[in-house]
Formats: C-alpha cells, sequence, structure tokens
C-alpha cells in the first residue's frame, strides 16, 4: 500500500500525521508515570499552558511534571530522533541494515572523547558541557575515518562487512581505553561507569535546546541529502553518472552524523542499537526511500526510546535502570535476526 503511486503521497501525509499523534501521547505518557503515577489529563493540561505561557496553578505535581519529567523526556525524545536519523543515514551510504553509530563504533569513539573530558576536567569556560561535546564529537569523526580508512586499506570495494567487522574490533579497542582510563578517575569512576551506560537522567532543559538545535540543523541537513542517499542505494558508480558528488556528499552526511552523534553521547552517553533499530522497522514498514524514510526513523526512533526509557524508569521502581540497557538488550536480540535474514539472503 505504501508503495502504490496513486495514494502513496496521500497515504504517507495519514502516517506522519499518526506518528505526531502517537508521539504526543507516548510523550505525556511518559510524563505521567513514574515513582509518583500523575493524571493524564492533569499532565496533558499543565504542559499545555506551560507552552501556551498561560498561568500554571502551583501543585504537588506541577513541579515534577515541569522541573523533572518533561526536561527529560524531551531530552530523550530528540536523543531518540537524533540516533535514529543517523543510523538511517548510515545505512544508506553504506548500504547495510547492519550499520549504525553503535556497529560501526562511532559511538565508542565519542564516549572515549567524552570519558577524557570527564576524567581529566577538560572545559571550555562559559559554555556548559562544551567540553565534553566538542571531544565526543571530535572523537567520533576521527573514528570514523579511521575505520573507512582501515577498511579501505584491507578492501578497495570498502564491502560493508569488512567496514562492521572492523567497527566492532574498533569498538573494543575505545572500550579498553575506556576502561584504562576509568582506572585513573578516581572519585569520578562512578559517574563514568553510569554514565557509560547511558542514562538521561537529570536533564534539563538547556540540555533539551542543545539537542534540537544539533537535530535542527544536521538532521536538516542529512533529509535534504535524501535523494543522494537514495542513489547511492543503486551504487557510487550509477549515483556519480547521475551527477552526485560522491565525495562530498559521503562526508557531509559522515560529518552531520559524527556531529548528532556526539552530542547526543555527551548529554545521555552511550546508547546503543537506537540507530539500528528503527530504521530497519520503519524500512520494512515504508520502503527504501530516504525521503520517507529519514523523517519516519526520527519518529519511530523518539517514540522507541521514549519507552525505552519509561521501561528503565519503571520496571524495577524505585531502582532505576540505565535506558543503554534497555536498547541494548532489545537491539542485540534484532541485530541477530536481521544478521540471521541477511545471510539467509545471500544463500
Amino acid at each position: 500500500m505504501f508503495n502504490q503511486r496513486n495514494n502513496g503521497e496521500g497515504f504517507n501525509a495519514l502516517a506522519y500525521l499518526l506518528f505526531n499523534f502517537i508521539l504526543i501521547l507516548t510523550l505525556i505518557l511518559c510524563v505521567c508515570v513514574g515513582s509518583v503515577n500523575i493524571p493524564f489529563t492533569e499532565t496533558a493540561s499543565v504542559i499545555w499552558k506551560a507552552l501556551t505561557r498561560q498561568a500554571v496553578e502551583s501543585s504537588s505535581y506541577t513541579a515534577i511534571i515541569l522541573s523533572v519529567r518533561l526536561p527529560r523526556v524531551l531530552c530523550v525524545a530528540l536523543t531518540g530522533a537524533a540516533l535514529s536519523i543517523s543510523g538511517a543515514a548510515m545505512q544508506g551510504l553504506l548500504k547495510n541494515p547492519l550499520a549504525d553509530g553503535s556497529t560501526l563504533g562511532v559511538s565508542s569513539g565519542a564516549s572515549l572523547g567524552a570519558v577524557l573530558a570527564i576524567a581529566f576536567g577538560i572545559t571550555i569556560p562559559s559554555l556548559p558541557f562544551s567540553g565534553t561535546m566538542v571531544m565526543a564529537i571530535a572523537f567520533a569523526f576521527g573514528s570514523l575515518l579511521i575505520i573507512l580508512s582501515l577498511a579501505y586499506k584491507l578492501d578497495y570495494s570498502l564491502a560493508t562487512n569488512t567496514i562492521i567487522l572492523i567497527g566492532v574490533i574498533f569498538s573494543m579497542f575505545m572500550s579498553s581505553i575506556i576502561s584504562l582510563v576509568t582506572t585513573f578517575a578516581g572519585e569520578k569512576v562512578k559517574n563514568i561507569t553510569f554514565w557509560t551506560m547511558g542514562s538521561l537522567a537529570g536533564s534539563d532543559y538547556n540540555n533539551a535546546i542543545l539537542l534540537a538545535a544539533a537535530l535542527l540543523i544536521f538532521g536538516t541537513v542529512i533529509a535534504c541529502h535524501a535523494r543522494e542517499l537514495n542513489a547511492f542505494a543503486i551504487g557510487e558508480d550509477n549515483a556519480r553518472h547521475i551527477g552526485v558528488n560522491v565525495k562530498r556528499v559521503r562526508l557531509t552526511i559522515l560529518i552531520c552524523v559524527s556531529a548528532l552523534i556526539g552530542v547526543c553521547v555527551s548529554i545521555g552517553g552511550t546508547i546503543g542499537f537506537v540507530g539500528l533499530v528503527t530504521p530497519h522497522i520503519v524500512r520494512m514498514i515504508f520502503g527504501p526511500n530516504h525521503k520517507r524514510l529519514l523523517p519516519a526513523s526520527s519518529f519511530c526512533g523518539a517514540t522507541f526510546l521514549m519507552l525505552a526509557d519509561l521501561i528503565a524508569r519503571t520496571l524495577l521502581n524505585p531502582l532505576e535502570l540505565p535506558i543503554g540497557v534497555v536498547t541494548s538488550f532489545v537491539g542485540a536480540l534484532l541485530f541477530i535476526y536481521i544478521f540471521y535474514q541477511s545471510r539467509r539472503g545471500q544463500g
């Protein structure tokens, strides 16, 4: 039904409207549920009044909604959207549904940069989180360049299996360095350990603004290259023949993906497999056209991560699980399934 030419555009518009509706409902649900459950109608009313700048009546729930849960849920949604669009772009660029920041080692590289900034107190004056963020972005981009360079040296065709294999090895290497740095981190060990498992607890509106700005800038650039990503699906040589500047497009997308992953890692730590899970599911529904795939992945990624965060907060209440534990558990199972299906398809 999604591929029918006559009704495709209208149905897609309806689907995106439905995505927005589900996204808003999920956001309100995640704000409602927690150690203290808040009525759905009251939560929706408080959020609506805050958005429309109406006077919000002070109550026992108002501070919980506006100061604790809403900024956290917004950060979770924006992180999910950013990681998902990054994963979809990487999969399109490398023509492999197994590619994303975590499987290619980009997230591990970003984590190392952020851990170094935390452990050694690297900061930029007057800019909160800037040292961690700059280090995470720089190491994410550097990791991607190293992985692709090694893959090119070993296999001139840049076969995706080679890239993923090197990415896995690179992730293990980065993890060993992170463990070494953590050993000498002293009193910061506890914070680093919890942070490396992924958590958006304690996120505030400043974090949400940074994530929104990064998603708006770099996500828009990626979305504007949907046509070029479709061309990459038929091969780089064919893309060149139809006028695509392959090197420029590849570098632009890699920079945008590195920046998005770096910002997400610097704020929420390592949250794996989001960029693998959601684009693959969306691709099965909407097809491979990146004009539909990229925005749909953002919506689904935001919803998926909000639900994962809800599970992390409530499953073992009052104990809170790191959100990365939940996403890694789901993502690992799906990774095995996708790899198994891809091997069957090759056979």
